[in-house]
């Protein structure tokens, strides 16, 4: 499906948050969205029901789907983004948390044409930094699963930080610091009571919240 006119940035954001929550396997649900981007559950009720009438979104038993044109419009500032990442770190050398909040802002702006040309200058990336796939690219999914299930004493190789990490403030950095990037091998040392692990990454212990190993994928 061609899109024929740009989109309220508004709507675009909201498209790619439902997207993102159905990619990460959650219940695309009001609260859900309104917890993501950080707004009240009535604003958040008004955009669905304002999306709904530009057919971008359908509701059923109070599940939020996109439509057709919504999922469309998704994947293609969803491809920006990663893509707009990838150059943003990998070229400019930006942190994760800087290279995601600029490509906030060019996920909106960039032209089919520049797009295109920053996905050859990559060489074709199929994932952000981050190890999030790129729409349209050449990615096939391994058979990852998440860090809080993996054994003490098992080696794993990270995979993917899957997009929710975002959200909470610090992850990024934290992580990227931490030598917590895909690719990279590690060990589990320590499974703590509050759901906590700590891991052995690049020579070092380093101790991961609840939050954050259930959603790190890897391949163990």
């Amino acid at each position: 499906m061609t899109l024929t006119a740009e989109h309220h940035p508004a709507f675009e954001e909201y498209c790619e948050c439902i997207y993102e929550l159905r990619e990460d396997n959650f219940d695309v649900i009001q609260a859900r969205i309104a917890e993501r981007l950080d707004v009240s559950r009535p604003s958040v009720s008004e955009m669905i029901h304002r999306m709904e009438s530009e057919n971008l979104v359908s509701l059923t038993a109070n599940k939020i789907s996109l439509t057709d044109k919504g999922e469309t419009l998704a994947a293609r500032v969803v491809r920006r983004h990663r893509i707009a990442e990838r150059f943003l770190s990998d070229t400019l050398g930006l942190s994760w948390s800087h290279a995601h909040h600029e490509a906030c802002k060019w996920e909106h702006v960039l032209s089919p044409e520049v797009e295109e040309a920053i996905f050859k200058l990559m060489n074709l990336p199929t994932t952000c930094p981050h190890g999030n796939p790129i729409p349209g690219s050449a990615y096939v999914q391994p058979n990852y699963e998440a860090l809080a299930n993996i054994k003490v004493g098992s080696s794993f190789t990270v995979s993917r930080i899957i997009e929710e990490i975002e959200s909470k403030s610090g992850a990024l950095d934290f992580l990227q610091h931490s030598n917590f990037l895909p690719g990279v091998t590690g060990t589990i040392v320590e499974s703590h009571p509050d759901g906590s692990r700590t891991v052995a990454i690049e020579g070092n212990n380093v101790t991961v919240d609840a939050f954050i190993s259930e959603r790190i994928f890897v391949i163990a």
